[in-house]
């Protein structure tokens, strides 16, 4: 996203998109806020004119205090700024997404995000403390650091992922191997369940390696976003260097 100053947020281009929006009767629309590399929703508030335009000219994540009845910037306060890259407006054009990198924690309570509090736990009565809706790849990025931190299974044997955790020529040894059928995939014109399944092996070794390093997926997803925003030979310039 390019940031703006405040005299080129003027003019007929501006006031149609302005116009395009539909606004309820209190001028506000809500504009949620969404992170650009884990996808995961950060928090929903509301916008007006101003709040957008500010977003667009700033590009940290801005908002419409209802109970203030004032602008406000999230991070302000705490400093956990978001920033925005892209902002959408959904099919119908009442709402906003701010699709961005936060610098922390959003959620007032130190959380990564305001959704942590899982309606199906609530009915079954097992509610999990700062439970964050996660998806699918964040999920068993989860479950794996948890690996990491068990001191072993009742049983005393640990699980698949621990063992990978405490033998890296284990760990790396399958990688390889996992590397090595997924390319056979295509070698073999196998069927594409078939790669699907392959590619699913080699992420989660490498997500196990990514945690017995340290690293998180959403530093990876980060490298990227920012390589594959230039061209492919600025790129492994900047590399180099």
């Amino acid at each position: 996203m390019k940031k703006l100053d405040q005299a080129s947020l003027s003019g007929p281009k501006f006031d149609l998109l302005l116009d395009s929006i539909k606004w309820d009767d209190k001028g506000l629309a809500v504009a949620i806020a969404q992170n650009v590399d884990t996808g995961a929703v950060l928090m929903q508030g509301f916008a007006n004119k101003d709040a957008l335009l500010t977003t667009i000219s700033s590009r940290k994540a801005t908002f419409y205090s209802r109970s203030r009845s004032t602008l406000w910037t999230k991070g302000e306060t705490s400093l956990n700024f978001i920033n925005v890259s892209e902002i959408f407006l959904d099919c119908d054009r009442d709402s906003i997404m701010y699709l961005g990198k936060p610098d922390g924690p959003t959620c007032h309570t130190g959380s990564e995000t305001c959704y942590f509090t899982s309606i199906d736990d609530m009915i079954s009565s097992q509610a999990e403390e700062n439970k964050l809706a996660l998806t699918t790849l964040y999920a068993l990025e989860s479950t794996i650091n948890q690996r990491k931190e068990d001191r072993g299974s009742a049983n005393g044997k640990p699980s698949w992922t621990k063992r990978l955790l405490l033998d890296d020529n284990l760990l790396c040894s399958k990688i390889r191997e996992e590397a090595d059928e997924l390319c056979r995939t295509l070698e073999e014109n196998e069927e594409k369940t078939r790669t699907a399944s392959e590619m699913a092996d080699v992420l989660y070794h490498a997500m196990v390696l990514l945690a017995k390093r340290g690293v998180k997926v959403e530093d990876v997803l980060q490298i990227l976003r920012v390589r594959f925003s230039q061209s492919g030979i600025e790129e492994k310039k900047n590399r180099k260097a």
